[in-house]
This record gives C-alpha cells, structure tokens and sequence, in this order.
C-alpha cells in the first residue's frame, strides 16, 4: 500500500524525480503530526484520493493511512521491546478504563467544548468525561497506558497527555458528533482528521490573512448597510460573520475537487452579505433595491433578501458556476428544491456521483429544528430517486427564533442540529467566533462530503447582534442574552487583534482592509476578486427559446399511426422468461390489442403513449409520487413486475437506442418535500417533461407552501419559468372527504396573469395531446391536471388511434352525438366526470333538447373555444354548470363569471345556474348511501333546475 501511494505521488507532474524522496519524509511525517509540515501539503495529503493498487477497488484513504500508523507503531514497539511495564498489578483492569475515557470524549466531548460566544448555554456536567468516573484516580495521571486507536501521540502515553489532548480534540472550539454513525470508516475517518492536529490545524500567513480579509467584507457590508439605510429591513448577518469565509472556503475547496456548479439555497439571514460577497452581486444594484428603484420589466417582483442570484467565480480547480436559489420567506421549503435543481444539473452532465454539482444549504437554528420539510429532505438524500451524493448544511446558530430564545420552548431535543442524526449525518459544532476552528470544520466537512458523498451538518454557533430584523428591539424579550451582546467584540475584531499579537499583520493592515472595502462599495465596484466576468455560458441553462411566447402558441401533438404502432408494439414485448402477475398480463395484451385497433383505447394507454412518443422525439421524462411505477388505481403500469424473482422491467427505458432519459421513482411517502424537489428539477430542465403525481388529489395540500410560493407565483416575482405537471386524482365516488376532490377551487383561486394551466380531460385522446403539448408547445407554464379515477376504465371514456393521429388537446368538448340546434334549449356546462353521468341521464331519458358541454381547460378560461361550440345552438333558453362539489369548492365561484360572459356574448338573456352539492365545509360526505343521493339530485338538477 505505501509503494501505491508513492507510486500515485510518482506519477503526478510536480512531484516527478528528486522530490520523491523528499515527499515520502513529508507523508510519514503527515501521519504523525499534520501540523509538522506546511499547509498545503497537509492540504494535499487530506484530500488524496482513495486508491488500493493490488485490488483495483477503491478504499478509504483514512484506510491506508491506518496501515501505515500500524506499522509504524509495531516498528516502535519491537524496537523499545514491548509495553513499558508502569502501570500496577491492575494495569489491565485501568488500560480498558482509559480505553473507555478515550470513548467517552468521542462520544460525548461536544458537551464540554466552548461553543457558545455569549457564554450563556447552561450545560449539564458530563461525568463520562472525568477521570474518577471510569475508576481512574489523580495518581493515575502520572501513569502510561497505551493509547489504542488514538491517532495522536505515542503507542503509550501518560494519561495526563492523553486527557489533555482529549480536550484539545474534543472540548475546544468544535464539538463533532460522528460517533452515532454506524460506519467504523467514517468514525475513524474523523479520529484521523482531528486528533492528530488536535482540531487546531495551524494555518499559514496567508491563508489567515484571507480570513481576515472575508471577515472585514462580512462586517463592512453590514456596517455601510445600516449606516446608509438605517432601521430598514436586511436580515444582518451581523454576530455570524464567520459564515462568509466558511462558504468562501466550500466553494473554493469544492473547485479543486472538480466541481462545476454549486446551487446554494438559504433564508432571508445573510443573504445580503452572500450575494453581494460570496456571489459577486454588484453592490450598486443592492442599493437600487434598498432604495425602492423598480428593477424587474415586468410581473411584482419581490423583497431584495428573496432574490436568487448566479455568477461564476475561478477557484484552483477552474471555473465554477454558482446558483443562489429564489426563496420566500417560508424558510426551509428551499431545501428541497435545491436539491432537485442539483439532481437536475447533475443528470444533464451525467454526473453519476454528485463530484461536479455540489449543494449547499444555510438553515436558521429555529427553523432547522422546528419545520418538518427539513426531515423530509434528509429523508430523501439517501435515495434512488432524489440522492444528490450529499449535501453541505450550514445552521446559522443565532441561539434564537424571532423571540424565541429558550431550548425548552424552541425544541425538545438537545441541539437544533439533532434531526440530522436521523441519517446518521456527521455533526460539526463550531464556535462562530473562532473562524479558524470554523475553517477547519468547513474543510472537514467538504473533505468527508468528498470521500463518503452524504450529507454533513456545520452548525456555526454564533448570535444575532440585532434583533430579527434590524427595525426590532431585541432586549424587550431577551434582555440578558443582548447586554452580553452590547459589550461582545466583532469576530472581526476578535480576530485582528489575535493576528495582530502573532505577528502576522502590522498595526495598520487590518484598518487597511476596511478602508479598501468601504472604498469599492462607494465605487459600487464588484467585491469578489474570483468573480469571472465574461462568463463561461456553457454552465448555464439556456431559457432562451422558451420566452415570449403567447399562450395561443401553436404545436403539433398528433403523432403518425405508423410510428404509434411501432412505439406500441416496442411497449408490448416483454424480455424472455419475465413473468408478469395474471391482471398485469392482461393489461399488456389489452394493450397489444389497441395498438393494433382491436380495442378502443383507455387512459392508461393514452397516457404511456404520450411518454412513449415524447422518448421518441428527444424528450428526458420524470415521474414521481408514491405509487406512480403502478398507479394508485392500477392503470399506469410503467414499471412491470417478475414475478418469479422480483426483478423490474420499465418498457420506457427501451424505446431506442439513442432514447433520451426516462425516470420513474415511487416516492417517500412525502408531498411537500417531493413536490418542491421537482420544481427545482423542473426550473433546471426546460426541454424535459416533468411529472408529479399525488396518490389522491387532495393530498398536494400537504404541499401547499410549494404550489402557494414557488408554482403559482414564481414567475410573476423571480421571473422563474418552471415546467412542472402536477397529476391530481379527483372523482366523487363516494370514498369520503379525504380521497374525493383534488381541491380545484385552490388552484382556480391563484390563477392570474396567464400563471399556471387547469385542465380537466375526459378522454385517453385529451390526456396524450395535453402530456404532449406541455413539451412541444414552446411555453413553460406549470400544469395542474385534475385526473380521474373510475374513467380510468369507464366504457365510455375511451379514444380510437385516429384521436392519437390527428388533432391536438381541445379546451373545450362537445358531445361526440352533437344534439340538433333546432331542437336545443338546455345547455349544461361541467367538467370531468359529471359529463358520463349527464351523457347517461340524457340517453336514459332520450332528452334531446340537452346539450352537453365539457370545459376541458379552466385556466386559462377557453373564451374563444366555447364561443366557437355554443354558435351552432342560437335557440337556447336555460344553462346551468353543473359540478359534483360543494357550491364553495369546484370551479363555481373562481370560473361563473367567465362562463357568464361566454353566455352573455352567446345571448344577452341567457342566465347561468348552479346543479351541484350544497355548499360544505367538508369535500365530501363520509357515507356512500348519502353520496349516492347527492349525485342523483345534482345530475337531475342540471336539467330541471
């Protein structure tokens, strides 16, 4: 393994020749004490990839680096001859006493360390970490013990050195929790980082000269900030400075191992100070904003500490393109889309292990610990469908909510970070007002991110130096923690001083740097020195060919029969041997026969149809939600079971050769998280068609935050297109409140300005054109499509091949009998699948004054397509829209108006009615017998009322 190692160090460029020998004394001595040789070599050799030359698989560095402490300390042992005989005749019993010491401060040394900058936290006595605990008395710190798996020190040592050496590891200014993770590699992963440096690397000049000089930046911003615009609204990042040199450092860190992009994602808290020193925003637009300067062409615009940001900056690795995501002020619902735009980039590079796209997430302590979509996020990172190889998080620490400040009210666990644990997250606590104890953290946390590609939590414990917002008096509420904050020093200044008595700047250097800073904000100049500023364009997404564009835009859906037949037949063959279940079976033969148009077509063959022909033009699909490989209401069947050995087979994936790619995951059983996961997606993959689909309608509720701040309104304020469909199923069939409406009357609620699409389709031919027009169509609107659930089979909800090979996606449908204009009086209008209902009632009762009249797309409202359907009928007398909600739920109140003028242009008398379930507070009633009676009295209404 060591002639692996040199051979690796042999092999790159400026290592070659004489220095070999020279790098081989500098690795030995790496081992033993980090800190002997220089930092960037120490740099080097913690970043070295893994590497097994005898196997060819890959290992855990840390892996070798044990051999060789093994070795090196058998060597050591043969060559004094053995233990040393110091202990007494119960050595043995005292040597497993330190061992368990040793234990203890990994455990549970974080409960000792100084974290807390205020000096406030109260924190229980932690005996596991006194010596007379494990039976070890005052005389036996004098003694030697070997130390075991310690990785600094001798093979033994006088348990004086080794306790204190615990301390310095463990009980100073980082706290790590890493002992609950299961995995020994990673435990002795950061037992290799930090007890051989005694988690205080020593840093060089330069490196703290650079701290320094992110600190000035940091503070500086705030300090011309709140002079220039005093009591307005910023969200200060002032008392967590430390955060701007931790993410500076990410970054740069993530460059040299190859990243290309980093999306970032953080609350309102130092955004300011993040975009204008960590991204590159100019300043003089910052101050256009906080002067009230009207800056976006068009839609509402939104808050400045709302505002996502990109920009590329050139980090020792080369270019790197970063994205701050757009959020509101619902704090960690952006953790999730983050993630699902890093899961998008990453599938477009091919990026199979997360090395090239990188997120990092900055949380708040209180919300970290008290919103659920942070579980739900952590819950998603290590699976299939939304794994992103790890995630950097960053928890802001203020010790306090808006007012809430005391643990027993904010949470009921120990540290806000606690729900990490639940992946087994590494936890690094660091004291914000120690930046290099925060560097040192920051570097770990990247290098384990690298190494073991999950996630990492940094939780930078500092404070809040004003209160919420800097209009608030934060000591009505917490006198005692902010009269320790008044007579608290800036790290800034904490930290100048500490150089200044190293000697590593002169007395005037650091008054240097603020002048230079304040200096380049009144020019309004760029302040990141990495900042490119002609670009690469090749790092970003180009939403170019999908702006302008009317909602009339025109395209073609219909696909040739030829082709249809082809994709059909391709869908139908099954791989040699792959047993699919008795109704499975059918359904593939079923499908057989509507592709050869033995069969009328249903929606399930409509649908995958749609997907097929998408693949076949060039277009990536993804579908998600908790049952979508099946369905919930078994018509999809995209992802086919064996049922000999339960392997899968997805016939989307085995279109062509040279298919695009087709994902399909059943998800968590989460709505929130997922739905926010495939937005981000969806705003990172223009040309894809992007699918989520609930297991009953009205579960998307549970997302609400999601379609209220990102769907529905994200274009009008960030100018974020997003693409994403939303697949609701929604029919009263008398299955209670809970599984009936797909809450319709929300969506309609939000629709203006041409935001989003409601569609309501009937038939297999509507749902393939609609699936197919959200992609060829050159709009990216988010679609909501309220799907049924006994269509799915209804005889008469079926379509023939020819509906597939000609026309498009009709806004609106009339009755395929259409009724004599000379003979129509009635007309009802509704939508979904009240239509069978009606359509059955007229046969039944051979009404041949009835017309018929679905509304296939609610938003926006098909004006011009009803006008178009109502001409043919002049002699019409009464209209009733007739829905299966209640009169407050459906479309009734959000659409009437609409409606009523279609009506009014059609015949000034006309006068639109209501024939549908009273209005309730429920969705649905619980009991079949009453829904029953419902449904025949709203069906008779629409044509007697």
């Amino acid at each position: 393994m060591h002639e692996s190692i040199m051979e690796q160090l042999w092999q790159t460029s400026h290592l070659q020749g004489g220095n070999l020998a020279y790098v081989e004394e500098l690795f030995e001595t790496y081992l033993t004490d980090p800190n002997a040789i220089p930092e960037e070599w120490r740099n080097y050799f913690d970043k070295l990839p893994r590497v097994d030359g005898s196997s060819g698989r890959d290992v855990s560095h840390t892996a070798i680096r044990e051999q060789f402490e093994h070795i090196s300390r058998n060597q050591r042992r043969l060559a004094v001859g053995g233990v040393p005989a110091s202990a007494t005749s119960d050595a043995d019993r005292k040597q497993i006493r330190v061992l368990q010491l040793i234990n203890a401060y990994r455990f549970r040394g974080h409960q000792r360390a100084s974290l807390d900058p205020l000096g406030v936290w109260n924190r229980p006595e932690v005996e596991d970490l006194n010596v007379g605990f494990h039976e070890l008395s005052e005389a036996d710190l004098d003694l030697e013990f070997q130390t075991g798996s310690l990785s600094f020190g001798a093979e033994t040592m006088k348990l004086r050195d080794i306790v204190e050496g615990l301390k310095q590891t463990y009980c100073s200014s980082i706290g790590a929790e890493y002992m609950h993770v299961v995995d020994t590699r990673i435990k002795r992963w950061f037992q290799q980082r930090m007890e051989p440096v005694r988690s205080r690397p020593e840093y060089e000049a330069k490196t703290r000269r650079h701290i320094l000089e992110r600190l000035t930046a940091a503070e500086g911003l705030e300090k011309y900030l709140g002079s220039r615009y005093p009591g307005v609204k910023r969200f200060g990042l002032e008392g967590g400075e430390s955060l701007i040199p931790c993410v500076d450092e990410l970054i740069q860190r993530a460059g040299s191992y190859g990243a290309k992009e980093i999306v970032i994602g953080m609350a309102h808290r130092g955004r300011l100070n993040v975009l204008v020193n960590t991204l590159g925003k100019n300043p003089r637009e910052l101050f256009d904003e906080f002067e009230g300067k009207k800056l976006a062409d068009a839609g509402s615009g939104d808050v400045k500490y709302h505002q996502g940001f990109s920009s590329n900056v050139m980090t020792e690795g080369g270019e790197v393109h970063l994205a701050l995501a757009f959020n509101p002020s619902h704090l960690e619902i952006v953790s999730p889309v983050v993630e699902g735009s890093v899961r998008a980039r990453q599938t477009r590079r091919e990026d199979k292990d997360g090395s090239q796209v990188v997120p990092i997430i900055m949380h708040g302590d209180a919300a970290f610990a008290g919103q659920g979509v942070v579980m739900e996020t952590f819950q998603m990172s290590q699976t299939r469908g939304y794994g992103v190889g790890g995630t950097i998080h960053i928890v802001i620490n203020n010790q306090v909510g808006f007012t809430t400040s005391k643990q027993e009210d904010a949470r009921s666990t120990e540290y806000c970070t606690d729900v990490a644990k639940m992946v087994q997250a590494p936890i690094l606590h660091v004291n914000g007002d120690d930046p290099e104890a925060v560097m040192f953290a920051t570097q770990m946390a990247m290098d384990y991110r690298n190494e073991f590609k999950r996630d990492v939590v940094i939780d930078l414990v500092c404070y809040r130096r004003r209160g919420h917002n800097e209009a608030d008096e934060p000591s009505s509420t917490q006198p005692v923690m902010y009269e320790k904050i008044r007579k608290l020093k800036t790290v800034r200044d904490l930290y100048a001083q500490q150089l200044l008595e190293a000697g590593v700047i002169g007395e005037d250097e650091a008054k240097a740097m603020e002048l230079e800073y304040r200096d380049a904000l009144d020019k309004g100049d760029h302040v990141v020195k990495a900042l490119v500023k002609e670009p690469n364009k090749a790092l970003y997404v180009d939403w170019q060919p999908y702006l302008g564009h009317e909602w009339t835009a025109k395209c073609k859906t219909s696909v040739a029969l030829k082709t249809l037949q082809r994709l059909g037949k391709k869908m139908g063959q099954l791989p040699e041997g792959f047993a699919v279940q008795r109704q499975v079976s059918k359904i593939v033969d079923d499908r057989n026969k509507m592709t050869q148009g033995a069969l009328p077509i249903n929606w399930g063959y409509g649908e995958v149809m749609a997907y097929a022909t998408l693949i076949n033009e060039g277009h990536p699909i993804r579908i998600t939600g908790q049952d979508v490989g099946r369905g919930t209401f078994s018509h999809r069947h995209a992802v086919l079971h064996n049922q000999k050995d339960g392997a899968t087979y997805i016939p989307l994936q085995d279109i062509s050769e040279k298919q695009p790619l087709f994902e399909i995951y059943d998800s968590l059983l989460s709505e929130e998280a997922v739905m926010a996961f495939e937005y981000g997606y969806s705003t990172t993959t223009p040309d894809a068609l992007i699918v989520w689909e609930a297991q009953f309608g009205d579960f998307a509720n549970g997302a609400q935050v999601v379609i209220d701040q990102f769907l529905t309104s994200g274009e009008h304020k960030w100018g974020r297109l997003c693409g994403l469909t939303l697949l609701l199923p929604h029919g009263y069939e008398g299955q209670g409140p809970e599984h009936s409406s797909a809450r319709l009357e929300r969506f309609l609620q939000m629709c203006a300005e041409h935001n989003i699409q409601v569609c309501v389709p009937t038939t297999p031919a509507q749902v393939f054109h609609m699936l197919r027009r959200q992609v060829k169509r050159p709009l990216r609107k988010p679609l909501v499509a309220i799907t049924p659930k006994s269509l799915l089979r209804h005889k008469e909800a079926t379509s023939g091949l020819d509906d597939l090979t000609n026309g498009t996606f009709q806004t609106v449908l009339p009755e395929k009998e259409p009724t004599d204009p000379k003979k129509a009086r009635r007309l009802i209008l509704c939508s979904g699948k009240v239509y069978f209902d009606l359509l059955e009632k007229k046969k039944a009762d051979e009404r041949d004054d009835v017309v018929i009249v679905r509304l296939e797309q609610l938003y926006p409202f098909p004006a011009d397509d009803l006008d178009e359907v109502l001409k043919p009928y002049p002699k019409l007398t009464h209209a009733v829209w007739c829905q299966e909600e209640p009169m407050n739920q459906g479309a009734w109140y959000s659409s009437q108006h609409h409606m009523r003028q279609a009506l009014h242009r059609h015949n000034p008398k006309l006068y639109l009615q209501y024939a549908g379930r009273a209005p309730s507070a429920a969705p649905a009633c619980g009991h079949l017998s009453v829904h029953i009676e419902e449904q025949k009295k709203l069906v008779n209404d629409a044509f007697d009322v």
